[in-house]
């Protein structure tokens, strides 16, 4: 499907999405409110949609998209959605799969159409998923894990669809100092992590920085796993220190929460609290899981303040959970786990 306000626009993309035998052209839409319409009726794999249009645009609508959808894709084609651009950063966050800048009208060429074919095909096909209208609910939470009393020693979050608004309200609602290092994995491509760990900078109150190599685990500064590798912790003489490695992780993210979670437990074992936020999949339940076993506390996001149910629900299914509630509580309750310093 191709979602777009130009009539021009989606005349030319259709033909060089059709120009390829592996596509075909479902449907079109004039903005996103019409796509919502027509995806009840029509069942596409890929979802190519414009952020500026008539009504309430691109941006706001991906997780309604998502969710009217059904398991496609959203590709973004957008005049604004430069790499590294915030509108970019922001849709990704929203659960978009990928985003690339469209060529002014007029200026639409081979090489765009040979790129934008060959990330078509990376993006693939839709997920099986039962139907979104009728959702499964799990019956109450079961027993949830008692929350280690001892101060928290690290804090290391996971996240991925939504995550972008779910952290910045996990940090709106934390002191602006809790005295311990904190990691952070969200799923974004590489581009957009120097943009995104400025953004989380200024809304936690706290230094922000894409991790590398040997950075030194500080309290309250905040780490990012970059687009391209997992974060992990290393001990030495002089203190802790920031691993990076590369390896496939059993969820098959990269970054993973997986290889954090697992870390945090092994280095700072009751001290460490795992926070699971919203996102597509199972990424965290192994990490959270060896966490757990290591006497770690794993705090989870809830259904209603959810953006995608994925991530969290996994770790609340396999009983990996303290609590289960948004990310504002969520902030809280780590506050009163803040130690004297």
């Amino acid at each position: 499907m191709i979602v777009d306000d130009s009539m021009v626009a989606r005349a030319v993309l259709s033909r060089m999405v059709e120009s390829d035998g592996a596509f075909e052209i479902a449907a079109v839409a004039g903005s996103a409110e019409d796509a919502i319409d027509a995806l009840h009726a029509v069942k596409v794999d890929i979802v190519l949609l414009d952020l500026e249009m008539p009504g309430a645009g691109g941006l706001k609508m991906i997780p309604k998209i998502l969710e009217a959808a059904a398991g496609a894709r959203v590709m973004i084609v957008s005049s604004v959605a430069d790499e590294g651009a915030a509108q970019t950063v922001a849709a990704l966050a929203l659960g978009a799969a990928d985003a690339m800048p469209k060529p002014g009208t007029g200026r639409f060429n081979g090489r765009f159409a040979e790129v934008l074919l060959s990330r078509l095909k990376a993006i693939g096909f839709a997920d099986e998923q039962p139907a979104l209208s009728q959702p499964i609910r799990l019956q109450g939470y079961g027993p949830l894990r008692v929350m280690s009393p001892n101060a928290i020693g690290l804090l290391a979050i996971g996240a991925s669809t939504g995550g972008i608004h779910a952290i910045a309200a996990l940090f709106q609602a934390l002191p602006p100092k809790i005295g311990v290092p904190i990691l952070v994995t969200q799923h974004l491509p590489s581009p957009f992590m120097p943009v995104f760990a400025r953004q989380l900078g200024i809304a936690a109150r706290r230094e922000a920085l894409v991790g590398e190599d040997g950075m030194k685990l500080l309290p309250d500064r905040i780490i990012v796993a970059p687009g391209d590798a997992h974060l992990t912790i290393e001990s030495s003489d002089q203190g802790r220190f920031i691993r990076l490695l590369r390896d496939r992780a059993a969820s098959g993210c990269l970054p993973s929460a997986d290889p954090m979670f697992a870390s945090a437990g092994a280095e700072f074992g009751e001290s460490a609290v795992g926070v699971i936020l919203t996102g597509m999949g199972r990424d965290g339940v192994e990490g959270a899981s060896r966490l757990v076993a290591r006497g770690g506390s794993v705090l989870a996001q809830d259904e209603a303040s959810c953006a995608v149910w994925g991530m969290p629900r996994a770790a609340i299914e396999a009983g990996l959970a303290c609590a289960v509630m948004s990310p504002d509580k969520i902030g809280r309750r780590i506050a009163c786990r803040i130690g004297d310093a």
